[in-house]
């Protein structure tokens, strides 16, 4: 309980006395803390709380709050909404509330008024030094140790006229980050007070233009609780979120969570200067509270039976996410919270769009049942703020609810978990792979047929923040997660990865040739197939983990990109640097949607070979492919082949008609060393003869042009 308020004001020229004398009615719309010409409007959802306090602090550690409000239901509150007119609060204030009622786990209700809570629409969250998640888990007052809230002013940054940039998928590759990893490591060059921060990130905006890529995919920057991960180690990745509007304070160079706003919308207008999209990855399936046993920080303590599924007794909660509680999407108070969020950060942080972790727990009703066609869905769909926005679904959740292909309307775009897995296990040689490989390059038809929608919507990816790098996927046939402190019992052990003969980093020249050629193997499935292809931060440099393929709680040099240069990173870099810009230059014609015919897409004339013409062999034990794109709008004919086979492959190329040049040119031959492994425009190299020999675990990309009628 907070003590008697002292006779002062907190800060004398901003909050007056508390009294009734002072503090007003309010409204109950918008929620959160609204600042108006000579004050502040305070407003929150609580349906079963008996009683709210609001208190304010002078600094984020204060042992005590130097003011506080108790609201009367009778003048405070209309229907389950609680809210207070404040004069003098001005931008910078912080503040936390308190909510009495029942304390009754197995009837749903987990109230405890010894605990602040922030705001659920809070706009910036202060994390102090002494911050302590357990003491939020234990009971006892933890007012020096809690999260709070600070009253933001949205009005103060000039965006110099900048918008989101809204460019189409077809346009797109993504580029998977996270924000302190990108810049942390001490040979990244970044400023030493910006490394690991938002604007870290526009010190190294050169790099990502000179990659080529259009977007950026950042991991979590939801405020979160650092100190969710074991003892002595911090939540790396963000997956723990404690505020759906509050960018993470931990990323900012300043430490002060005003500031911390202008910071994150710098950065992003410094993106979208460079051309550079940026979408969120957002977490709207759980929250830091986790379960039985987890802090009491905000939404438990407001209401837990409105905010999250419970089990069938209603005691404990449904867990679906494996973070140990499942947010309610589809109550109407959590659904009106995750549409005003998204708007939030399309109107004030001017986002381009976002990534839905763990997507399908969006999907399932009040009591974790699925749905055919959820409310929340239907909301974003039909919200007008966000009907130029990118939409990523992860479509799967950890109840075993898969949507890939069926999740949501046509809007949504889905990270293909099946393109990565069949690509990973054609490229280390399993069986019965090819005919996979065949739906993956041309847009997974059989995943997106049943909804009836355009292959184009394939977020094509082989690696991503969860699993290993692709350096490692062809370096490790187990994981190495030993440094997370769970006796390597966490990440999953279904890797697809083979490490090419030897386990770990010491290995011959050799092996390290072969697993340069697999990683340009994998590059080119995921940049040249149809849909929009993702890259996982520093593949493009061979960036490895070691072997750890979870790495949420490792921040430090495991995870950091590591900007040391040396040949094979260079080597690498141009490799990928040139075939990000062959993506971008082919119009794209050759990778959208279409209507397919026999399961694959017809768009541009998709035609299929094996090592004879019009033979592909689609058995058990096929190890190779080829096929042809044809952009008879713009006379271009690009024919990929794929050997993951052992041995030498001698392929008949199809005959050239009509070509500018007098036979195929080569652009791509992974087999060879740098620089002859990639061309650049302008410089391919003239193939004679009608056949091509594919190297052993290798893949080329041949093109001729031819003149177009008018």
């Amino acid at each position: 309980m907070d003590p008697k308020a002292n006779d002062a004001p907190v800060v004398a020229t901003a909050i007056r006395p508390l009294n009734k004398t002072h503090s007003l009615q309010g409204v109950p719309s918008p929620l959160g803390a609204s600042l108006l010409e000579d004050g502040t409007n305070f407003s929150l959802f609580s349906s079963c709380a008996t009683g709210i306090t609001i208190s304010f602090f002078d600094h984020v550690d204060a042992l005590v709050s130097q003011r506080f409000i108790r609201l009367d239901p009778a003048i405070n509150r209309t229907g389950h909404y609680w809210h207070i007119f404040i004069p003098g609060v001005k931008a910078g204030q912080i503040y936390g509330y308190r909510a009495e009622g029942p304390n009754d786990p197995k009837n749903g209700q987990r109230f405890d008024e010894s605990k602040i809570l922030i705001d659920p629409y809070g706009k910036a969250v202060a994390v102090g030094k002494n911050y302590s998640r357990g003491n939020a888990c234990c009971p006892g007052d933890n007012t020096a140790t809690s999260m709070k809230s600070v009253v933001a002013d949205m009005a103060l940054f000039d965006w110099d006229g900048d918008a989101p940039l809204n460019h189409s998928f077809r346009t797109t590759i993504i580029y998977e980050m996270h924000i302190a990893g990108f810049t942390r490591h001490p040979n990244s060059g970044v400023s030493d007070a910006n490394r690991g921060k938002y604007l870290g990130v526009i010190e190294k905006i050169p790099h990502l233009q000179k990659l080529g890529i259009t977007a950026v995919e950042i991991l979590p920057v939801f405020q979160f609780d650092p100190q969710s991960a074991p003892s002595g180690l911090t939540d790396y990745w963000g997956y723990n979120p404690v505020s759906f509007f509050s960018p993470h304070l931990g990323y900012s160079s300043s430490g002060d969570p005003m500031t911390c706003l202008d910071e994150f919308r710098e950065m992003v207008k410094q993106l979208h200067r460079a051309g550079i999209e940026v979408i969120l990855d957002v977490v709207y399936n759980h929250t830091a509270e986790a379960g039985d046993g987890g802090p009491t920080s905000c939404f438990r303590g407001l209401g837990n039976s409105s905010y999250y599924i419970l089990n069938e007794d209603g005691a404990g909660y449904l867990n679906v996410t494996g973070a140990g509680n499942t947010l309610k999407t589809n109550h109407s108070v959590v659904k009106r919270l995750i549409l005003d969020s998204l708007k939030f950060w399309v109107s004030e942080m001017h986002i381009d769009g976002f990534r839905f972790d763990l997507a399908s727990v969006l999907s399932r009703d009040e009591w974790g049942q699925p749905m055919s066609n959820p409310p929340i869905l239907w909301d974003i769909d039909s919200e007008p703020l966000l009907a130029g926005t990118k939409l990523i679904a992860e479509a799967w959740d950890e109840g075993g609810l898969y949507q890939v292909g069926r999740f949501g309307h046509d809007r949504w775009n889905d990270w293909n978990g099946q393109f990565r897995d069949d690509v990973r296990s054609f490229l280390k040689g399993d069986r019965e792979t090819v005919w996979k490989l065949r739906e993956r390059i041309s847009g997974s038809y059989d995943l997106y047929r049943s909804g009836d929608r355009p292959a184009g919507q394939s977020i094509n990816f082989i690696t991503c923040h969860d699993g290993f790098t692709l350096n490692d996927l062809v370096s490790y046939d187990y994981k190495h997660n030993e440094a997370n402190g769970e006796l390597n019992g966490d990440g999953t052990n279904s890797n697809r990865s083979w490490n090419c003969g030897t386990e770990g980093a010491n290995v011959s020249l050799d092996i390290d040739r072969l697993r340069t050629q697999q990683i340009k193997n994998g590059l080119v499935l995921a940049l040249l197939s149809t849909g929009t292809p993702m890259l996982l931060m520093g593949d493009e440099v061979r960036r490895t983990q070691g072997g750890n393929n979870n790495a949420y709680c490792q921040d430090d040099p495991i995870s950091w990109f590591d900007w040391e240069p040396d040949t094979k990173k260079l080597e690498m870099l141009r490799f990928t640097q040139l075939l990000v810009r062959l993506r971008l230059d082919c119009d794209n014609g050759m990778f959208l949607d279409g209507k397919e015919v026999g399961g694959f897409v017809n768009a541009n004339k998709m035609e299929w070979h094996g090592v004879r013409l019009d033979q592909p062999d689609w058995g058990a034990d096929s190890h190779s492919l080829a096929f042809v794109w044809r952009n008879a709008a713009l006379g271009e004919v690009r024919y990929v082949a794929v050997n993951s086979f052992w041995q030498t492959l001698e392929f008949d190329l199809p005959p050239v008609t009509g070509g500018k040049s007098s036979g195929w040119l080569r652009v791509v031959d992974t087999s060879l060393a740098s620089p002859f492994d990639v061309a650049d425009q302008g410089q391919y190299v003239p193939i004679s003869g009608s056949t091509y020999i594919v190297n052993p675990r290798s893949t080329i990309i041949l093109r001729y042009d031819y003149a177009v009628e008018d």
